[in-house]
């Protein structure tokens, strides 16, 4: 199910990019901030759903996608860049999450857990002082 974004729901605008770069990057506004209203798109509910339910730091709680690229020369490398990375992001959204099955341990899991329990109780058990011995209470550290 390929779900495009519609170019029109989306707001573009160009600004400097940071960084090092000399006179080029001072005087030209190559970087793109791309901002998408989720809730106010043409997207199927459910996929707005699953998109806005993402744990991404791209998308404001108000429901905005806010996506900046800055890693071409160009406006235009930048503009396509970041619709890609857009899509991508609706992409993800737009694959369903497979539906979980509950399993539960076999037998013999439950049985290895069992025996691996007794045998470092085993162990705790025979670390312990022998019966009758007589042990010195250790006084707590005066400070």
């Amino acid at each position: 199910m390929a779900i495009k974004v519609q170019v029109k729901e989306v707001e573009i605008s160009a600004v400097r990019s940071q960084g090092a770069g000399g006179q080029n990057v001072n005087k030209v506004a190559t970087a793109i901030h791309l901002r998408f209203d989720v809730r106010a798109s043409s997207l199927p509910e459910g996929i707005k759903r699953r998109l806005l339910a993402l744990n991404d730091s791209r998308i404001t709680e108000g429901g905005i996608v806010i996506i900046k690229s800055q890693s071409h020369r160009t406006q235009e490398q930048n503009r396509a860049a970041a619709l890609e990375r857009l899509q991508s992001l609706v992409d993800q959204a737009a694959t369903p999450p497979k539906p979980r099955r509950p399993t539960k341990p076999s037998r013999r899991a439950k049985e290895r857990r069992l025996e691996s329990k007794s045998k470092r109780s085993a162990v705790k058990t025979l670390r312990k002082g022998v019966a009758g011995e007589f042990q010195q209470p250790v006084a707590p550290p005066t400070f």
